[in-house]
């Protein structure tokens, strides 16, 4: 279920390269409650690689999805300076099925904060194979995000240091 060629938006061995770092960090899922492990792995617009995994905690609200903690790793590790947000360009989600994992309705919420209008998600299987790919507004229609609150993503965004 394509939306349209993802060879047209994302390069075969970009989207390889996102695809083995998710599985790779899939392996590192802390998932001892439901066993249900997922990776994924983004690239921003400016060629930083992140990745991240689900962490199950045993209250179960206090769990973390692999997507959560990917964008948390990209905004905590992302070079540049403070003046300016990453912007995931793709995004690829593995989950422990032959079918596809979506992301929870947070996880699309957290991604759509650091996305723009040509931010793709990509749905791949355990083995490796893709099975959906679409922009983010597809996944999250309608989306509540920083333009509702007149936010301008180039303003500086990070807490500043104590002097």
């Amino acid at each position: 279920m394509l939306d349209n060629n993802p060879d047209e938006v994302i390069s075969v061995s970009i989207l390889r390269e996102l695809t083995d770092l998710a599985i790779d960090a899939q392996k590192n899922a802390y998932v001892p409650y439901s066993g249900f492990s997922v990776g994924t792995a983004l690239i921003t617009q400016s060629g930083e690689k992140f990745r991240g995994c689900n962490v199950e905690n045993a209250a179960y609200p206090l769990g973390a999805c692999a997507e959560s903690n990917a964008i948390a790793a990209m905004v905590c590790g992302a070079s540049g300076d403070a003046d300016h947000v990453p912007i995931i360009d793709h995004i690829v989600v593995v989950g422990p099925l032959d079918n596809l994992c979506a992301p929870c309705g947070g996880c699309r919420q957290k991604i759509n904060e650091f996305a723009d209008a040509n931010t793709r998600v990509h749905l791949v299987n355990k083995s490796g194979k893709l099975l959906h790919s679409s922009p983010i507004q597809s996944l999250l229609p309608l989306a509540f995000g920083p333009h509702d609150l007149s936010l301008n993503k180039t303003k500086n965004y990070k807490a500043k240091k104590p002097q």
